[in-house]
């Protein structure tokens, strides 16, 4: 399938996971913060599109507040659109999530954007007194009620989980409508519900290969047009590492992502992974880890495959040190992302290509 290059943007995200130094031990969450500081300003400098940062109320990430964060970076940056990896919208209130990001956009001049989930992490509902059993009614609901915030009309709205309101105003008022994306992790239902709440897609395809998505594109764009809605936006989500060569890159990555997925695993009851899942990722999932060329043609596949006009490498993975992940961040904005747009000039579907994991 052919893209036009042009309609293509490429972004980074970042959970903010706490991060070791040279000597191996945890670097403080100060720190950390900082140092995302730091990497979206690089970011903005090597010309990656957008910079989104994810929610997290627990010791191995960060970020609590990552509106902040990217407050912070504001002022800091010059062209680069500010987001989010995701809001938990279902324990947050729809009308300051608004009021946060449209002061963020001011702040920024007009480059805020917001990414909303259910969360795949689940502290921040005990943590602000919501009941787990209302999951589904909450993010329901909720989107239900940003969506009416977002036209910045008055707002009438009603719902079980909170008084109705009636002809309230949100402020301040943005001087545009704010870009709101919805995330899904490959549930038919959430992709029919943005459909439905006439939200951009961006599917969060954190493991197994991408094609496996293509049906759920489809959904997404038939769900549109059975409710009479133009075409919207796809975009992708997905972990990956960059490095000056494919064993390098791995090597460097793997020892940090199984920290993750096991201790993640650990607490959702899930096996031990080793290095063949990691391996089995790298080759035909969704790890885009590697030298430049090795990366941009595993990204530029996924792009054709699923017919998306964004992709959002998700560039820490684990406690991986700050050199390091500057160091892909560079790679990625200065020599991956010209190349994705050269092999999508070609038109043709990309075919993968050999690379030193072939021969590990």
């Amino acid at each position: 399938m052919s893209i036009d290059p042009r309609s293509v943007t490429f972004g980074l995200d970042t959970f903010g996971d706490v991060t070791l130094d040279d000597a191996g031990q945890p670097v403080p969450a100060a720190q950390v913060i900082r140092d995302i500081v730091a990497q979206g300003e690089l970011a903005d400098a090597v010309g990656i599109d957008h910079f989104s940062i994810g929610e997290h109320h627990r010791p191995d990430f960060a970020v609590s507040a990552p509106d902040t964060v990217l407050a912070g970076l504001a002022t800091r940056t010059e062209r680069i659109t500010l987001g989010t990896a995701v809001i938990v919208l279902s324990s947050d209130d729809p009308i300051r999530v608004f009021e946060r990001f449209s002061t963020l956009d001011a702040l920024s001049h007009g480059r805020a954007e917001l990414t909303v989930g259910r969360g795949s992490f689940t502290e921040s509902f005990p943590l602000f007194g919501f009941d787990m059993q209302d999951y589904e009614t909450l993010f329901e609901e909720k989107l239900d009620l940003l969506g009416a915030v977002l036209p910045q009309e008055p707002v009438t709205w009603s719902g079980s989980i909170r008084p109705p309101l009636r002809q309230q105003s949100v402020h301040p008022r943005m001087e545009r409508t704010l870009p709101t994306w919805v995330a899904v992790g490959g549930s038919p239902n959430s992709v029919v519900r943005a459909a439905r709440h006439g939200f951009p897609l961006m599917l969060a395809i954190i493991g197994g290969p991408a094609e496996r998505f293509a049906p759920y594109v489809s959904l997404f764009h038939e769900a549109s047009e059975k409710l009479g809605r133009d075409r919207l936006p796809v975009g992708v989500h997905s972990p990956g590492h960059i490095a000056a060569d494919d064993a390098t890159a791995r090597n460097q990555l793997a020892p940090h992502w199984l920290h993750n997925r096991n201790e993640i695993g650990r607490e959702r009851g899930w096996g031990p992974a080793g290095i063949a899942e990691f391996e089995a990722e790298v080759h035909h999932g969704a790890l885009y880890v590697g030298g430049v060329e090795t990366v941009a043609q595993k990204i530029a596949t996924t792009l054709q495959t699923l017919d998306v006009n964004r992709f959002d490498l998700k560039y820490a993975s684990g406690p991986m040190p700050h050199g390091q992940l500057t160091e892909s961040i560079e790679l990625y904005g200065t020599k991956v992302i010209p190349r994705v747009r050269e092999l999508l000039e070609q038109g043709a579907t990309v075919p993968q290509q050999h690379s030193a994991f072939d021969e590990a």
